[in-house]
């Protein structure tokens, strides 16, 4: 169902995880990037990020189980583990080769208004709608709650809502207030805030519902299905794609300077953004992005919450991360 609030508060924390990454260690947060990088190259500037987002489940747990998506059954025969490991394979293989996902370009690369992004979008987006509409053996979505039409809005509980909008507060003060006052520039104070950056992201997840494939599908599916067509994550570009690029485009990350000399991250001495440009588009760049297109367009998942779903959901995971980094390696 159409949740405007769930997703109007995730994605100001899906805005916050990311553009606070950015602005306080000088880094994209770009979770296929992150995730290949833990796996094979484990450090400190990948493995609290990802350790946040693990964590996120953590509390909406605790506090509100409702906000934990129910995930399709876990593979229980040969040929659904195959059929998950062949789909982590697509996705590793494609964000390898399309140089990032959801999160790092649509997300991050769209807000700093790179062409690059952009291109790499519009082709893993408009395949994975035409994917999710046309394709024989996409899977059949379930009929919304009460048969009704998934375009009619529903609304969280009080102790939802009052959970969400602590949170989102909460993230804001963090990093806002406490980080520039309390952590100092170092490698330690980097590591912290690549924590609360991921945490605040994997919490954005949940609540947007980007972390439910079935919600993400419907949203995908709206050309040839819609009485099951889910607009809530439109509002992540209103809410997280929007305000990321006006924080960018107000501070300039790498090219702005204030009084005393050039405009530093907070907790970092450089910064570390992409230098790819469109010329470096190459014939395995398109693949790749159409390849993590149908991905995504068959089952709903992209990098970050298939990390979520990966924790709930162990003997998913093991098959869905083995075929990643096959994929990643390939």
């Amino acid at each position: 169902m159409f949740t405007p609030i769930h997703t109007s508060l995730g994605a100001l924390l899906l805005y916050q995880g990311s553009s606070g990454l950015l602005l306080h260690n000088g880094a994209v947060f770009g979770i296929s990037s992150l995730l290949s990088g833990s796996l094979l190259r484990p450090s400190c500037e990948n493995v609290p990020v990802l350790a946040g987002l693990v964590s996120s489940l953590v509390p909406v747990a605790l506090c509100m189980p409702s906000l934990i998506p129910s995930y399709p059954p876990a593979p229980n025969s040969w040929m659904s583990l195959v059929s998950t490991l062949a789909m982590g394979f697509l996705l590793g293989w494609g964000t390898k080769n399309g140089r990032g996902c959801t999160s790092g370009h649509m997300l991050c690369g769209v807000s700093r208004l790179s062409p690059r992004s952009m291109i790499a979008t519009a082709i893993f987006f408009t395949t994975a709608v035409l994917t999710a509409n046309f394709l024989p053996g996409r899977q059949s979505l379930p009929a919304c709650a009460d048969g009704r039409p998934c375009y009619l809005p529903v609304y969280p509980t009080a102790a939802e809502g009052g959970f969400m909008v602590a949170t989102t507060l909460l993230a804001f003060a963090t990093n806002w207030v406490a980080v520039p006052r309390v952590l100092k520039r170092s490698e330690n104070s980097r590591t912290v805030f690549a924590y609360l950056a991921g945490l605040q992201f994997g919490t954005g997840l949940l609540f947007t519902g980007m972390a439910d494939p079935v919600k993400v599908l419907r949203f995908l599916v709206g050309l040839t299905d819609p009485s099951r067509f889910d607009p809530s994550l439109a509002l992540v570009i209103v809410f997280g794609i929007v305000p990321s690029m006006v924080t960018y485009l107000s501070r300039r990350p790498g090219q702005a300077t204030q009084k005393g000399g050039p405009f530093k991250p907070t907790l970092a001495e450089t910064w570390r953004l992409p230098t790819a440009t469109v010329a470096d588009i190459d014939w395995r760049f398109v693949a790749g992005a159409v390849v993590f297109g149908v991905a995504w367009g068959l089952l709903g998942v992209c990098p970050g919450p298939a990390i979520l779903r990966s924790v709930v959901q162990p003997t998913w995971g093991l098959a869905e991360m083995a075929g990643y980094i096959l994929g990643n390696l390939l």
